[in-house]
């Protein structure tokens, strides 16, 4: 018997004018998604090329190490442009200092401000957005609407159990709308192989895992549709309420999570700490603009001796004024990076009563587009900072750019320079999050959609138990 409303089920919705009409919908939307990530990789990729050119050509003619301006980029990632997170909001390049502080800036949506408004069509928002209306549509009606037709009452006509009947129904339903939704995703996937996109292993399994995180959040609004219908009246009742969920838990839910956090944590603006840093570096460049006015120079009466020691106090000076401003931007930003983690925290924690924010949160963080990837760029260019001033001071004798003034005593027997060669720069490598750390990012949103499911399920059934067929 269970086998038989099964079959009856799936050929019921595969007949369907809502079926014919919504399925070739999403398989296009998906399509496309794949498609649209795929090129707007490629076009990054050219970008991200064409800067590190631009990078190594403005260094060109530079016959002084010193007067190196060296920017680091971070590179596109492939999962990225299939959900694009915060990926295009935050800064994408970093100018290089030997020593200081490291700012990001220039992110994708300050180029192109027009995606900033509409965003773009990716597989988070398609899941998020579209596949959870056309799961409410499959769902709506699937008791309450058999009942309105009659259908209900000459199926208990005969011998039929009901946990048998409910769960045929949830299983037909299930199969028939998520398993051709695997089709337009297999085929998204040939394409981006096609298109030679360079996907690694991890990467497909990233993949794999924001599929499956899609399909238990699809299922999640198809189950929650199901026991509406099966504690409703009237297939329009069960469609409003349904409705109104998707509002609140798409729209609503994240958005006041985020204005609730922001009463949680009162975060100090950047311009607010970027001023208290700058007041401080005045302070101390004051400080010590005395002790260079009394400074003595050695009376050897060689002025290349005299020059070479008012460097070196120079370079003493800034080394020390240095460590103290990192020492004050680090507490600052640490104490502004604490707030922020609480305010963060507070409103992923009320969000996440949402599965839509469990969706959202676990795709980014598979993806490596969360909140914490500009974090990530800005350690991984601190670690690359160290291994740039090394080859500085090896270079320069010492003296890092940033570091402050820098003296030259130019003689009319000094010999021509030779220009730098830029391609001898230590070369940055990105290394994004590795999939373990994804894993223990995005474990907890998965366990939340995997228990989502399991309540709607168990509310289905429950409901249909007691639910009056005549």
């Amino acid at each position: 018997m269970f086998k038989t409303i099964v079959i009856k089920e799936i050929r019921d919705i595969t007949k369907s004018k809502k079926f014919l009409m919504s399925f070739p919908a999403a398989a296009l939307l998906i399509i496309l998604s794949f498609y649209v990530g795929g090129r707007w990789f490629q076009l990054n990729q050219h970008r991200y090329e064409a800067a590190l050119a631009g990078n190594l050509r403005q260094m060109e003619g530079i016959t002084d190490w010193i007067m190196v301006k060296h920017h680091i980029f971070l590179p596109p990632q492939p999962l990225a442009a299939l959900v694009n997170g915060v990926d295009n909001d935050i800064g994408r390049n970093i100018e290089m200092f030997g020593q200081g502080e490291l700012e990001s800036g220039d992110s994708r949506f300050s180029d192109d401000p027009v995606f900033a408004m509409f965003r773009f069509l990716d597989i988070e928002f398609i899941f998020s957005v579209v596949l959870a209306l056309f799961a409410i549509m499959f769902g709506y009606n699937a008791v309450n609407g058999e009942k309105e037709t009659g259908t209900l009452r000459l199926v208990f006509a005969n011998a039929v159990p009901k946990e048998q009947f409910i769960l045929g129904k949830m299983t037909g339903v299930l199969l028939t709308v998520i398993i051709p939704l695997l089709l337009p995703i297999l085929a998204g996937c040939l394409i981006l192989m096609l298109m030679r996109i360079p996907m690694t292993a991890d990467d497909w399994i990233r993949l794999s895992l924001i599929v499956t995180a899609g399909i238990l959040y699809f299922s999640v609004f198809l189950l929650l549709s199901i026991f509406l219908s099966a504690v409703t009246r009237s297939s329009s009742t069960s469609f409003l309420f349904a409705l109104l969920v998707w509002i609140f838990a798409t729209l609503i839910i994240p958005r006041v999570a985020v204005l609730l956090a922001g009463r949680a944590a009162n975060v100090p603006a950047v311009d607010e700490i970027a001023a208290q840093k700058f007041s401080f570096r005045s302070q101390l460049w004051a400080e010590d603009v005395q002790k260079m006015n009394r400074f003595t120079p050695p009376r050897t009466g060689n002025p290349r001796e005299m020059m070479d020691a008012f460097q070196r106090f120079m370079g003493d000076l800034s080394r020390k004024r240095n460590e103290k401003i990192m020492a004050y931007a680090k507490r600052l930003n640490e104490e502004r990076r604490n707030l922020q983690n609480l305010q963060e925290t507070t409103a992923f924690s009320i969000s996440r009563i949402s599965p839509a924010s469990n969706f959202s949160l676990a795709a980014m963080h598979l993806a490596g587009t969360s909140i914490e990837l500009k974090q990530h760029f800005l350690d991984e260019a601190m670690s690359y900072q160290q291994s740039y001033a090394k080859f500085l001071s090896a270079k320069t004798g010492g003296l890092l750019p940033g570091s402050g003034m820098v003296f030259r005593l130019i003689e009319e027997d000094d010999e021509e320079p030779e220009t730098i060669n830029p391609h001898e720069l230590p070369v940055f490598e990105y290394k994004p999050a590795t999939l373990s750390a994804l894993l223990d990012y995005a474990f907890f949103d998965l366990a939340m959609l995997v228990l989502f499911n399991l309540i709607f399920f168990a509310g289905g059934y429950a409901a249909f138990l007691r639910y009056d067929v005549r």
